[in-house]
């Protein structure tokens, strides 16, 4: 029996510099998402891609979790206008809880915050920790440089061949929603906690 993704972590940035093209992606991803019937689950906070993507799934009638670390709030903001919003104590705290409300993972353009997340949720991928989606959003080709570094990790036989295999690339919003939208869960793990 086919299992359809509930729930979808989207990793994106904090600056409120960057170019409207993102802006838009990332608020059409909310839309997306949320008139899909897909939970969003995010950083928690206000500013930036954050917000930007938290404001759309909310207003879009999606339910939108938020999860924030209380000593960041001051950097990133604390978004209200969400269904629920859970002040942690650490990075490790808001890293696992949403990881554990997750179905699948989208690495949306940002900055050394989803580069982290990014690596780390590939890394537990690798180790066998779960096996859930992972979608990378290469909206204006921003992820090509990183895909050359791991063709270069591959050459250098720093990582093997199958790597690649741990994630998708989608160049746009369309073909990231429909790998989420089509996607079976059926025969995928959970995060396996007890191993952390």
């Amino acid at each position: 029996m086919s299992r359809d993704i509930k729930s979808v972590c989207v990793y994106c940035g904090a600056s409120q510099k960057v170019d409207e093209t993102y802006v838009a992606a990332i608020e059409e991803l909310g839309r997306r998402l949320a008139t899909s019937g897909k939970t969003v689950v995010y950083g928690g906070g206000s500013v930036g891609t954050m917000g930007a993507l938290a404001r759309s799934a909310f207003d879009a009638g999606g339910h939108v979790i938020g999860i924030i670390p209380e000593h960041i709030i001051s950097r990133e903001g604390q978004e209200y206008e969400i269904s629920e919003l859970h002040v942690v104590d650490s990075m490790h705290t808001r890293k696992m809880m949403m990881v554990e409300k997750s179905d699948a993972f989208i690495s949306m353009p940002g900055g050394m915050g989803t580069l982290d997340e990014t690596f780390e949720i590939l890394t537990w991928k690798y180790l066998g920790l779960h096996d859930k989606p992972v979608v990378l959003g290469n909206i204006n080709g921003y992820w090509d440089p990183l895909l050359d570094l791991l063709d270069n990790m591959i050459a250098e036989k720093y990582t093997p061949e199958y790597h690649r295999d741990l994630f998708v690339k989608a160049d746009t919003i369309n073909e990231i929603t429909d790998y989420i939208d089509k996607f079976d869960l059926s025969g995928h793990e959970n995060l396996k906690t007890e191993k952390m």
